[in-house]
């Protein structure tokens, strides 16, 4: 085998080229598919944007965007997720972005409330704020929702203000923009999604809308 004469730089076999280019391309594309995981788990995890679309939360239509048509006028209140307009990324990677849509009279909603409305479209957290339920029994008549874990009710045409029960403040609101038929987040929560109760045990209940959802319960 002959030396390489001085001066001159050792040339890779072509093999050798196509296996070195292809641990490249085979080490970038792995470093780029990490990198758009990661994008996409943030992206699920981060609390609802201006813009973002809603998405059903479960059901035969979930992950389907939910369009004003979806919203019968006098409810019941559809549970929904915020998504991402651009990637569809559907932001469920939190239960505290599950997100309570209904429409009501427009006119029965106190001033605070129709500033964050639009068309009579409501958006609330839904989760309760006592222990963290996410299942709630529709009140027509009242324009409220019970919590069927301790019985908190809240007033959605009063910024879903406590009118009975052990919880201890409102439920977060959302508000709500319509652009195409679509109710859209207008802005982000006002106020704090999530609860203060403590000790709390897994437990399922039908909701509002027949579907059976997790919810949270206090220790017996």
């Amino acid at each position: 085998m002959r030396d390489t004469p001085a001066g001159t730089a050792r040339v890779a076999s072509p093999g050798r080229r196509s296996v070195l280019t292809f641990a490249f391309g085979v080490g970038a594309g792995l470093t780029l598919a990490r990198l758009v995981a990661a994008q996409d788990d943030a992206a699920r995890r981060a609390r609802p944007q201006p813009d973002d679309r809603f998405a059903y939360a479960a059901g035969e239509r979930k992950g389907r965007v939910v369009t004003l048509a979806d919203l019968s006028p006098g409810g019941p209140p559809l549970t929904a997720y915020p998504m991402d307009p651009g990637t569809g990324v559907v932001r469920n990677d939190s239960r505290l972005n599950q997100v309570l849509l209904v429409r009501l009279d427009p006119r029965a909603l106190d001033r605070d409330t129709s500033a964050r409305a639009a068309d009579g479209v409501v958006a609330y957290s839904a989760v309760c704020t006592h222990t963290g339920c996410d299942a709630w029994d529709w009140q027509p008549a009242s324009g409220t929702v019970k919590c069927p874990c301790h019985f908190s009710e809240f007033d959605l045409r009063a910024g879903a203000r406590v009118l009975n029960g052990p919880a201890p403040r409102r439920l977060p609101a959302l508000p709500v923009k319509i652009a195409d038929g679509l109710p859209l987040v207008a802005a982000g929560f006002v106020g704090r999604p999530g609860f203060d109760g403590e000790g709390v045990n897994a437990a399922r209940h039908p909701g509002a809308d027949g579907i059976i959802h997790e919810a949270m319960s206090r220790h017996p």
